[in-house]
């Protein structure tokens, strides 16, 4: 049985690592860099670091910080913001990413997909989507959320694999940074029409929620942020309690 995996999520705003609520009223969270490190240290599987203003402020993602993040950790480093060619991409490579992360890019040229797979395989692409439920149904938005589409997620999930995407990390905006646990029903949907692995993303708060969107959600990997940057949960200690609810976790 594969492994479930713990994914700490570092959003990066001027250089800094911020958390909202519902993807607004940021805080800061602390200097990426070192929580890369402690992160490599306390057992997270991998690390995704989110540019998350770089597509609104129209620029790329900050490579140096990138190559800085790198050298620090030992896990799998996915990276997201800003990227729109495969030129980014050869960059982002280059300072030490293993793999890129798309989402308001793919959804407006989603020949993009096509493109990166080609260059750089299914594993080195995956492929962002932050919903939201509007009317009873999960919508795609672009820019940080701010940009509502009427997108359907799961039928943009089935186009982005058909595409050749190797993972979808799925935030529920509505879910984003309450702790309320994550959107278990959508994601079900998702893992089970879908035969990518499936990032749950947006609403972490305990242990339970974690145990939850496994078993519930069928996820492959659980992404989170401010229980781990805020130190209200340790790594090792929820692996050690999911290993009790029979979820295999990698130690």
């Amino acid at each position: 049985m594969l492994t479930k995996r713990i994914i700490p999520c570092l959003d990066i705003k001027d250089g800094r690592t911020v958390k909202g609520v519902n993807f607004v009223d940021l805080r800061d969270a602390g200097d990426p860099v070192e929580l890369a490190a402690f992160y490599a240290d306390a057992g997270a599987d991998e690390l995704v670091f989110l540019d998350i203003s770089a597509t609104e402020e129209r620029r790329k993602t900050l490579a140096k910080l990138v190559r800085r993040v790198a050298e620090k950790v030992n896990i799998p480093f996915t990276v997201g913001g800003g990227i729109s060619s495969s030129k980014d991409v050869d960059l982002l490579l280059h300072n030490g990413a293993d793999k890129i992360s798309v989402n308001s890019s793919a959804v407006k040229n989603p020949e993009l997909i096509d493109e990166l797979v080609g260059k750089f395989g299914s594993q080195c692409v995956v492929v962002a989507i932050d919903a939201k439920k509007i009317n009873g149904k999960w919508k795609v938005h672009l820019v940080g959320g701010k940009v509502p589409t009427e997108i359907e997620l799961f039928q943009w999930a089935e186009e982005v694999e058909k595409r050749g995407a190797g993972e979808i990390l799925f935030t529920s905006m509505d879910h984003d940074g309450t702790k309320n646990g994550f959107a278990n029903e959508a994601l079900r949907r998702l893992s089970t029409e879908r035969n990518i692995p499936i990032i749950a993303s947006g609403g972490a708060g305990t242990v339970q929620h974690f145990v939850d969107t496994f078993k519930e959600g069928k996820a492959d990997a659980a992404l989170a942020a401010s229980v781990f940057h805020f130190r209200e949960m340790e790594i090792h200690d929820l692996k050690r309690e999911l290993k009790k609810h029979n979820v295999p976790v990698r130690f």
